[in-house]
């Protein structure tokens, strides 16, 4: 390898929002992070309600029509 044109490794800390501490290495010195692993959904098995911005109402308009437009094409 060639001297000097590497990224220097260190040890580090990993900090999340929900206070978890991991010590790691990296090239890079005092990450944060929004989720971990002990905090992610996925790893804990607890269900977090997420916003879905009204997609069911969209969808239940968008049927509707397309309901009626089934039965005007049937009267027809």
């Amino acid at each position: 390898m060639k001297a000097d044109i590497h990224p220097k490794y260190q040890e580090t800390k990993i900090r999340c929002a929900c206070g978890n501490l991991i010590e790691t290495g990296s090239t890079k010195d005092n990450i944060t992070v929004e989720i971990c692993s002990a905090c992610h959904p996925f790893f804990t098995g607890k269900q977090k309600l997420v916003d879905t911005a009204g997609r069911i109402e969209r969808f239940r308009k968008k049927y509707q029509k397309y309901q009626k437009f089934q039965s005007t094409d049937k009267a027809s």
